[in-house]
């Protein structure tokens, strides 16, 4: 995530805190990108992509307000965790906290959706047969 972008310092710190949860329950790397998205999806792909190695477990999710563009882009090993259907149900959570003036709520709900699905089960025990 950007600093600045017109949040405040504790809507920094609650969407920080968002990705942070999010990246350790899954074990994927959250990111979160809020600002323009000059050639919209184009954008999301090649900030994944600038990733490099880790591009391949990165979770993007891409917001550009002024534009009301909203990406959510999976790298290789990420999209085989976290499918279409999944990024879809958040990308309606969000839209619908953007659309009542909540950018920050959307945003967390969204992650935790995200996050919810590409949950690991811990492991309780391992048989040593």
């Amino acid at each position: 995530m950007r600093v600045g972008d017109g949040f405040t310092t504790d809507q920094h710190a609650a969407l920080a805190r968002a990705v942070d949860t999010a990246s350790a329950a899954s074990r994927l790397s959250f990111r979160l990108y809020v600002g323009v998205l000059e050639h919209g999806r184009d954008s999301a792909i090649a900030l994944v992509a600038a990733r490099g190695a880790g591009a391949d477990t990165t979770v993007l999710v891409a917001v550009d307000p002024q534009s009301r563009a909203l990406e959510i882009v999976t790298g290789a090993r990420a999209a085989g965790v976290i499918d279409d259907r999944t990024c879809g149900l958040a990308a309606l959570a969000m839209t619908s906290s953007f659309a009542a003036g909540d950018l920050v709520g959307g945003i967390r709900n969204g992650l935790q959706i995200l996050a919810d699905h590409a949950r690991h089960p811990a492991t309780l025990h391992v048989d040593t047969f």
